[in-house]
């Protein structure tokens, strides 16, 4: 089994599990949001969301995507090598369990969102987190370039949600306080929260 592993063709999903199980210790060290920092959630917003991003955070969909790619990938592989006597070239296998891994993380997505009501609920209407303040927690939100915020609604239940200044000349930082004055699809946009307005509790 560990000589099947270390095949060169097997490696990029080899390396998805590995650097899976790295954010996850990283995570438990208190050090996860910082290995998403400079990350352009703006890059595919419309992949990201197809992916449920705001059902769960970014963190955990990456988590679940290296998960899904790793360990389809090795069973495309196995499988080929049980077939034809030794496993299909990566530059093959790899876009064929990236094909296979976007809607498996799409359905584990929704599945564990479902199991976790504390990252996102439902039952509030998204509109009625326009006035409340959010804490940028992934990336540098600018104009045109969203990024990703945590916010808390009337019952104290966080949401993930994409956050872009509404003043064009504004960026803002992760870490750093916003207001969500409006929404425009699954936009929100924000002006800066100064320390009056800063809430312990997000």
């Amino acid at each position: 089994m560990v000589g099947f592993l270390l095949v060169g063709d097997n490696v990029p999903f080899v390396a998805a599990l590995v650097l899976m199980l790295l954010i996850g210790a990283a995570e438990l060290a208190g050090l996860g949001s910082s290995l998403v920092s400079d990350a352009d959630a703006s890059a595919d917003l419309s992949l990201l969301q197809w992916l449920n991003l705001g059902r769960l955070p970014l963190l955990m969909l990456l988590v679940v995507f290296l998960l899904s790619f790793g360990v389809l990938g090795l069973m495309g592989q196995r499988l080929v090598a049980a077939l034809i006597g030794q496993p299909a070239p990566w530059f093959l296998a790899a876009p064929l369990a990236l094909a296979a891994a976007l809607p498996t993380t799409r359905a584990a997505g929704r599945l564990f969102a479902r199991y976790l009501p504390t990252e996102e609920t439902t039952a509030v209407d998204r509109d009625t987190l326009v006035g409340r303040m959010a804490v940028v927690v992934t990336g540098e939100a600018a104009a045109g370039s969203p990024a990703q915020a945590r916010a808390r609604d009337a019952h104290g239940q966080p949401h993930y949600v994409m956050v872009e200044p509404d003043a064009p000349e504004d960026v803002f930082a992760e870490g750093e306080t916003v207001v969500l004055v409006r929404r425009a699809g699954a936009t929100f946009f924000a002006i800066r929260g100064g320390p009056a307005l800063q809430d312990a509790r997000l």
